[in-house]
């Protein structure tokens, strides 16, 4: 055997080797563990910078599955970066603490009542290709941050207090000026304020979700606000206050929206158009959905801070054990929303509302007696446009008096 037979044979070998050698430290990671990270799921340890670190490994790599399996995860604030997918498996919990200085404001902003909004457990601002996905649990332990009890955790904890003016409970997720989202599947409870608050965001799927809140107040559901492009599907949502809310805090619209196929139960509203409401309400399609044990209104639809509501359709819709299944207002109420200036009085056009079975629940159960089955007003100078109602029934309890139909019911305009 030759020397140069030799030589190039190791030179084979080397090559080969070398290739071998490129290929493995070249794999492409698809999966961060956040246990790979320092993250325990002992429901004790604080596991903020953890996820973290994982969510921005992922995101610097190009995007991928952040993964959190078999315990529960004690954090603060996390923000999603571009290309990452938050993926909770089954039997995972993400559980918010109840240190009030682990949370950050993203994008904050005045409510509608007056309160300090922006502070979340799950929050994006300005990401793209952002996914929420597993059939696992994210609780926010809500009914922990009232006021009395975050300033007593911080007593005990020698932490400054906080003073009223400054407190913001944290919504469980917020998602600001992102685009292409999907959250799919995964459990939300009990959040501390809203539960799923996407703004100015465009190109969402929200799709199997399930979502039980009820630990405080203000405990929206899904809440759409300036946003647009999306669809909403197979989604089971029990609230406290609105469980299906489509807003404008911003001049921005809120357009071009599927609803479909949901459980709807709402203490307030279940699918609602406003209060909040600046901007305008376009091409809105609402079907086949269930609402049952809800007070304060089944179908809600208000303009009163200069929106423009029209191309608006809600059919085959189903209620049982509701208050008030309709109710429609256009108001002069004009409030803003981060700094923008002041709308004209908006308008309601182009509705349609068909296929609609309500059942009320009994007197005995309701917030106003007698109970309406539809409300539609305007104000003395501004007049609802066109409204469209087909194929409604609606059964009553009945219990009203003579004294009731002559009542007087005051404008309140503003």
């Amino acid at each position: 055997m030759s020397q140069k037979f030799l030589q190039t044979m190791r030179l084979i070998v080397y090559l080969l080797f070398f290739a071998f050698f490129l290929a493995c430290g070249s794999k492409t990671t698809t999966v961060w563990n956040v246990k790979d990270y320092g993250a325990v799921g002992d429901g004790e340890t604080l596991n903020t910078i953890a996820i973290q670190t994982a969510i921005d490994a992922c995101a610097a790599a190009g995007g991928g599955k952040v993964l959190l399996e078999d315990g529960t995860f004690l954090s603060g604030t996390i923000l999603l970066k571009n290309g990452v997918n938050l993926h909770i498996a089954e039997g995972a919990t993400l559980l918010a603490g109840e240190n009030f200085y682990d949370f950050q404001t993203i994008d904050p902003f005045v409510d509608a009542t007056g309160q300090q909004r922006g502070m979340c457990l799950i929050g994006a601002v300005d990401a793209q290709n952002i996914s929420i996905t597993g059939a696992g649990l994210i609780n926010g332990q809500g009914d922990r941050f009232t006021f009395s009890k975050v300033n007593t955790y911080l007593r005990q904890n020698d932490l400054p207090e906080i003073e009223k003016g400054t407190f913001d409970r944290p919504f469980l997720i917020r998602l600001v000026r992102s685009r292409q989202i999907n959250i799919s599947d995964i459990h939300l409870r009990q959040p501390a304020a809203w539960t799923l608050h996407l703004f100015q965001c465009a190109g969402f799927t929200i799709s199997g979700v399930d979502i039980f809140s009820h630990a405080n107040a203000n405990n929206d559901g899904i809440d759409i606000d300036s946003s647009s492009d999306g669809v909403i599907n197979n989604c089971t949502i029990n609230t406290g206050d609105d469980a299906i809310c489509f807003k404008t805090t911003s001049p921005v619209p809120t357009q071009n929206v599927r609803v479909r196929d949901c459980q709807l139960s709402s203490e307030w509203g279940a699918i609602k158009f406003g209060t909040e409401s600046m901007g305008d309400f376009h091409n809105t399609i609402v079907t086949d959905c269930k609402i049952s044990d809800t007070r304060g209104g089944g179908i809600k639809i208000l303009s009163v801070d200069g929106g423009n509501i029209s191309d608006v359709l809600l059919e085959n819709i189903e209620m049982e054990q509701v208050e008030m299944p309709l109710f429609v207002r256009l108001g002069e109420r004009l409030r803003t929303y981060r700094d923008a200036p002041q709308q004209s009085v908006g308008s309601i056009e182009g509705v349609t509302i068909s296929n609609l079975r309500a059942e009320i629940r009994d007197t005995s159960r309701l917030k106003v007696v007698p109970p309406t089955g539809i409300f539609i007003t305007g104000t003395k100078n501004y007049s609802i446009g066109s409204l469209t109602l087909e194929n409604i029934n609606i059964g009553l309890p009945g219990g009203g008096t003579k004294t009731d139909a002559v009542r007087e019911v005051p404008d309140n305009e503003k």
